[in-house]
This record gives structure tokens, C-alpha cells and sequence, in this order.
């Protein structure tokens, strides 16, 4: 099968368009023969082998696990004999991020992927194979985090990087919960954010929310460079702050100073790392399956373009997913 291969860390030139063996599945898995993929944050960070405690997981000298890509879907092509949730030719989408520890590595940059019948759920009928490759590990990070900050009804929640994967899908989880939505974006695509449903845009370029006086119960921030003291001063007195992503000194942030921030019964600042969920996936496809999270696609690649794409998604201007179509 073709797939794009890593064998070093590096630029996007490290890329390269290989003939290799596919993957067979294993009693518990499911193969799938890929029409999509999509491009997150983790795949430029795994390529690049930055930041360097990524090479603890993922390959000190070189990556581990040569083919990237954790957003996926397709046809099940084949089943193992305890596979009980899916057939032959079932359509698919899932997360293969922690999946994927065959020699394909995660796998979904290629004609084939193959992971355990837990990673997968059926496709909604209603949306394209573009648009369930962009959705698992986004917005699975998305729904996390706004459960990780409590979200409920009637909640003021600020998301920092509105526009891309994980922020434009927040946007639409928090009004799911009927929440009060302000999303922080750049002027090019307050628009965009408008479109998703928050109640209120502010542009960055123009407003600095951390000086502006208003409180939020929950702040998302899925990029940004504030100082962690500065988001916790725009909580309210319960308030929630939850780091998905961002700059290095953002994530360091949150992880390091975070928990000597918190207070037990007062405002509580934390970092997430998502975790693949199956249930968690199934609350996505019928959120998508009634209309209620539509992904935004900025472009379309084919698996050879994945170099191109790469540089793009690395230069931080991307709306919303990168899809990756494959053709066989």
C-alpha cells in the first residue's frame, strides 16, 4: 500500500511517499481502507520530535512509529474473529492515536489503517468522509475539556483559538450545552466564528480580553500566548481554566503552575491531554448526526500533498481541519 512514511525528525521534507506491506488486523481489530484522513497539531509536533518530552512516547533518535496520522475514515475492509461491532464494508471514522502501535505506527497516512474495534464508530449518514476524518481527535479534545471545566448550561465560556480544529469545535459542543459563547480569533475569521454559533467575537488584534474587566466561568485555551496568571484573573470566583494547546510556554504552563494556582473551592486551573473515548467518540457522531457539530475544512490534500500541508498547518493560520482524501 502507499503511505507517507517518517523515519527521522524533521521539516516536512522528511516526508516521503513509500510502497509498504499494510496491516493485518488482530483478533480485537478492525482494517479499514482509508478514503480520509485529517491533520491535527500532534502529527507537525510528532514530525518535528518537539517539544523534546515527546520522544519519551514517541522515539528518542527517530520516530517509533513511522506512519502519522490519527484521524480517520473508510470502509472496514476486514474484521478479527472477535471484532462484534463492525462487518465488511461498514462506513467508519475514528482515532487511531492510541491505537496505532503496530509497525504502521498511528497509521491514518496511508491506503490502509488498522486498530482495535474500540477506536471506530459508524459514520453518520448525513456528513461527507472529509468531514468525519476531521472530527475525532479535535473534537474529542474539545468535548474534554469543556467537561473538564463543567460545562452547563448558561455558562459564560471564553475559547482562545476560536478558529482552529479544537476551538471551531468547541464553539459548537458549548452551545450543544446552550452556553454563553465568546470566541477569541483573529479579524480574518471572526466571521467564520460567528457562523459556528458564538454569541460574542473578539479580535485579538484589537482587544486584549485579559485586560477588558469581564469574568468567565470557563476559558478554553486551545492556542494563545497569555501568562497563566493573566487567564486566571478573568475567571469568575468558581471559575475553570483548561489548556488544550497553544504555545510551548502556554503548555508548560499549564501543567507545571496550574495546580499551585488552583483552589479546591475556588477557581481551578488544569492542562489537558486527551484521551481516546469511545464513548466520547459516539456523543461526536450523534452531535453530527443531528446537525449540531459541522467541521470546518480549510483544504483538501492528497497523500502526496501531506508535505505541503503539513507546512501549512505548522505556520498556525489553518480554519478550523486539514482533510487528507485518499485515493486508491
Amino acid at each position: 500500500m502507499k503511505a507517507i512514511v517518517c523515519t527521522r525528525y524533521g521539516s516536512p521534507d522528511v516526508l516521503t511517499l513509500q510502497d509498504i506491506a499494510p496491516p493485518v488486523p488482530k483478533d480485537h481489530e478492525v482494517l479499514v481502507s482509508v478514503h480520509s484522513a485529517s491533520l491535527n497539531a500532534a502529527d507537525w509536533h510528532i514530525m518535528r520530535g518537539s517539544p523534546y518530552f515527546m520522544r519519551f512516547t514517541f522515539g528518542f533518535s527517530k520516530p517509533k512509529y513511522p506512519v502519522l496520522g490519527s484521524d480517520v475514515s473508510g470502509y472496514v475492509e476486514a474484521v478479527g474473529e472477535n471484532v462484534t461491532r463492525f462487518k465488511k464494508g461498514d462506513e467508519v471514522f475514528g482515532n487511531l492515536f492510541e491505537d496505532g502501535r503496530s509497525d504502521t505506527g498511528m497509521g491514518a497516512f496511508a491506503e490502509f489503517a488498522c486498530a482495535s474495534e474500540d477506536a471506530f464508530a459508524l459514520k453518520p449518514s448525513n456528513i461527507t468522509f472529509e468531514e468525519a476524518a476531521a472530527i475525532p481527535l479535535a473534537a474529542t479534545t474539545a468535548l474534554q475539556a469543556l467537561n473538564k471545566g463543567e460545562i452547563e448550561a448558561g455558562k459564560k465560556v471564553l475559547i482562545n483559538g476560536a478558529s482552529g480544529g479544537v476551538g471551531s469545535f468547541a464553539i459548537q459542543i458549548a452551545k450543544a450545552f446552550d452556553a454563553e459563547v465568546t470566541a477569541v480569533c483573529s479579524t480574518s475569521k471572526t466571521d467564520m466564528v460567528r457562523s459556528l454559533g458564538a454569541d460574542h467575537v473578539i479580535d485579538y488584534t484589537k482587544e486584549n480580553f485579559t485586560q477588558s474587566g469581564k469574568r468567565y466561568d470557563l476559558i478554553i485555551a486551545a492556542n494563545g500566548y497569555h501568562p497563566i496568571g493573566h487567564y486566571k484573573r478573568v475567571l469568575t470566583g468558581s471559575g475553570r481554566y483548561v489548556s488544550v494547546g497553544g504555545s510551548l510556554s502556554q503548555m508548560v504552563q499549564g501543567l507545571a503552575l496550574a495546580p499551585f494556582l488552583s483552589s479546591k473551592r475556588g477557581k481551578r486551573l488544569g492542562f489537558l491531554s486527551a484521551k481516546n473515548d469511545q464513548d466520547d467518540l459516539l456523543t461526536l457522531k450523534n452531535l453530527a448526526a443531528t446537525g449540531k457539530l459541522k467541521p470546518v475544512i480549510d483544504g483538501v490534500y492528497s497523500l502526496a500533498e501531506i508535505p505541503e500541508a503539513m507546512r501549512y498547518l505548522e505556520e498556525g493560520h489553518v480554519r478550523g481541519k486539514l482533510v487528507v482524501r485518499v485515493e486508491k
